[in-house]
C-alpha cells in the first residue's frame, strides 16, 4: 500500500503529489517479472509491451557482463505525446501521470513519433494507443503499480517527488541517478539508479540481429543491420535482448506529403501569374482549382485511411486539442479546401477581378497547408532528422516546384500564353535549384546529433538511398538541366514529369529515414 496519510499530505501548505519512480538497477537481477505483471494486470496483447528488460551484453569474451534495464513510459513532466495528440487521448492528469484515454484516441501514431523512448504502441485488439499508464487505476485506490509488488528485490519503488521524506526522493538524493535521453528537455520522472550508459544510450550498442529467446523482424533499419566488422574492446557493447520496434508512419504519409504539395502550389502558381499581371481564362482557373481540390481531397483521404479508427477523424474538429499541428494542420487544409471551392465558383462565373481579391488569402493558406507538416514533425522530438529549422522553407519549394511543375503538364491540353509559359518555367527553374541545394544540404552540412547522422546515413546510404538518390538526381538535378536548356513546350514537359516523381521519392526517403533510427 502507498501511505498518503503522512503529515506532509495533510498539510494545506504541502505542494500537490507528484509521482515519481525509481528503477535501481544495481539489485535487479532482469528476471522480467515486472512484464509479465504489467502484461496480467493490463491485458497486454502478443507482440506489444508496456514495460520490458532490455539487456546488453558488455564487453568480449572472458570479460563480459550483462546490464539490465527496465524499459518504459518515463512519465515526462513536459510529455511531447500530450501536445502532439489532436484529440487529448493522451493527457496528464494534475498528480503528473501520463495518461490515456482509448476510447477517444483516433490512432493518428502522432504520440508515437512523438515519444523520444519508444515507450508507445498501438494495441493490435483495440486499435488505439496505449503505454504504461503508471496503473494509475491502482494509485487511485493507494496500491502500488502492478510491476513494484512483484519486483522479488525491490528494484522497483515509487513516490511522491514533492515529498522529502518519500523513498524515491531519497534514493536520488544519495545516489547516482540517471534519466534516459535529458537533452529532449521532457524532464521524465523515472529515474535510472546504477544504469549503464550502454543500456540507456541505444546508439552505444550494436544489434546483431539475434533476440535471446527468439529471432524477431524489426521495423528500424539500423536494427537490421549487423555491425560491419566486430568490436575487439573490453568496452565493447551488444545488445542482446530487445523487443520488436516499428515506425509509425509509412508510405501513406510520404504520399500525403506530395499530394499536399501539389494542391498546396497549384494555387501558388496561381497566385505567381496574377501577381505578374497574367489574366488567366476561365478555363485555366476551373482547372487550377480543379487540380488543388483533387490533390486536397486525395490528402484527406490518405490521412483518414491512415487512422487506426478512421470512422472517429470527425474528433478532430469535434474536440480539437489546439497545440497539435495536426489540429491546426487540419484546420488550415479545411480554409483552403474552402479557398479552392471559391476559386472554382469564380471561375465558373468567369470573374476576373474575384481572382485577384481571392490571391492574398489563398496563398497565405496554401503556403501554410504545405509547411505545417514541418511544424508537426518538430514536435516528433524522438526524431532528429526532423529537427531542421529549414524544413518548412524546403516544403514551400517543394510545393512551389509541384505547381509549376502542373501547369507545364495541364498546358499540354489547355495552353498557356506564351508570356505566362515563361513564368511557369522560371518558376520550375528557380524552385527545383532551390529544391536541389537544400537536398544537397543533407549531405554536405554534418549533423551535430548523432542519431540525426545515422538517421540521415540510412537516407543517403542505407535502405533508402534509391529514393534519395532518385529524388536528388530525378527529382531535382535533372529538371534543373532541362529547365536550364529550355527551348521546347517537350523539354518542359519532361522536367515537370521528373519533377515530380523525384519529389515522391525524396518524400520517402526522409520521412522513413527519420524514423530509422532505434529510440529505446
Amino acid at each position: 500500500m502507498i501511505e498518503l496519510d503522512t503529515p506532509a499530505a495533510e498539510s494545506t501548505d504541502a505542494p500537490p503529489i507528484r509521482w515519481g519512480k525509481v528503477i535501481n538497477q544495481e539489485t535487479c537481477i532482469g528476471c522480467h517479472a515486472c512484464s509479465v505483471a504489467c502484461k496480467m494486470e493490463h491485458d497486454v496483447p502478443l507482440s506489444v509491451n508496456r514495460t520490458y528488460v532490455k539487456q546488453v551484453e558488455v564487453g568480449v569474451y572472458p570479460e563480459v557482463t550483462r546490464e539490465f534495464q527496465v524499459t518504459r513510459c518515463n512519465q515526462c513532466d513536459d510529455a511531447p505525446c500530450v501536445p502532439i495528440c489532436p484529440v487529448t487521448a493522451m493527457f496528464k492528469r494534475p498528480d503528473g501521470i501520463v495518461d490515456f484515454d482509448r476510447e477517444v484516441c483516433i490512432g493518428c501514431k502522432a504520440c508515437i513519433a512523438a515519444c523520444p523512448y519508444d515507450a508507445i504502441y498501438i494495441n493490435p485488439d483495440v486499435h488505439s494507443a496505449e503505454k504504461c499508464n503508471f496503473c494509475a487505476h491502482r494509485i487511485d485506490q493507494g496500491l502500488e503499480p502492478a510491476c513494484v509488488i512483484v519486483c522479488p528485490v525491490e528494484a522497483i519503488v515509487v513516490g511522491n517527488l514533492n515529498d522529502p521524506n518519500s523513498e524515491v526522493l531519497q534514493l536520488i538524493s544519495r545516489s547516482k541517478a540517471d534519466v534516459r535521453k535529458p537533452e529532449k528537455g521532457t524532464n521524465p520522472k523515472v529515474f535510472y539508479v546504477g544504469a549503464s550508459d550502454y543500456t540507456l544510450n541505444p546508439s552505444k550498442a550494436t544489434y546483431e540481429g539475434a533476440h535471446l529467446y527468439s529471432q524477431q523482424n524489426e521495423g528500424y533499419p539500423v536494427h537490421a543491420a549487423k555491425a560491419a566488422e566486430p568490436k575487439h574492446s573490453v568496452a565493447a557493447a551488444r545488445l542482446a535482448y530487445d523487443v520488436p520496434h516499428q515506425a509509425p508512419w509509412h508510405w501513406p504519409v510520404s504520399l500525403y506529403t506530395w499530394t499536399k504539395s501539389i494542391s498546396a502550389g497549384a494555387f501558388l502558381m496561381t497566385a505567381i501569374l496574377v501577381f505578374a499581371g497574367v489574366q488567366l481564362s476561365p478555363a485555366w482557373n476551373l482547372t487550377a482549382s480543379l487540380v488543388g481540390i483533387a490533390f486536397l481531397g486525395l490528402t484527406g483521404i490518405l490521412l483518414v485511411a491512415d487512422l487506426e479508427h478512421p470512422m472517429r477523424f470527425l474528433r478532430i474538429f469535434t474536440r480539437p486539442q489546439w497545440k497539435s499541428w495536426l489540429v491546426r494542420g487540419s484546420f488550415i487544409i479545411l480554409g483552403y479546401g474552402i479557398v479552392l471551392v471559391i476559386q472554382f465558383v469564380l471561375g465558373v462565373a468567369g470573374s476576373g477581378g474575384g481572382q485577384i481579391a481571392l490571391s492574398v488569402p489563398g496563398v497565405i493558406l496554401a503556403a501554410f497547408t504545405a509547411m505545417y507538416t514541418a511544424f508537426l514533425f518538430a514536435q516528433a522530438k524522438g526524431r532528429d532528422l526532423w529537427q531542421n529549422p529549414m524544413l518548412p522553407v524546403h516544403l514551400l519549394s517543394q510545393a512551389t516546384l509541384a505547381g509549376s511543375a502542373a501547369f507545364a503538364l495541364a498546358g499540354l491540353f489547355l495552353p498557356l500564353p506564351q508570356h505566362a509559359l515563361t513564368i511557369v518555367h522560371t518558376t520550375l527553374l528557380v524552385s527545383a535549384a532551390v529544391h536541389l541545394a537544400l537536398i544537397l544540404s543533407e549531405l554536405v552540412i554534418p549533423h551535430p546529433i548523432l542519431d540525426a547522422k545515422r538517421a540521415a546515413h540510412q537516407m543517403i546510404y542505407g535502405n533508402f538511398r534509391s529514393y534519395f538518390w532518385t529524388g536528388l538526381i530525378v527529382g531535382a538535378l535533372a529538371p534543373l538541366a532541362f529547365s536550364v536548356v529550355y527551348g521546347s513546350t517537350v523539354l518542359l514537359t519532361v522536367a515537370a514529369v521528373l519533377a515530380l516523381v523525384g519529389l515522391f521519392a525524396y518524400e520517402h526517403a526522409y520521412v522513413q529515414g527519420g524514423q530509422s533510427v532505434p529510440l529505446s
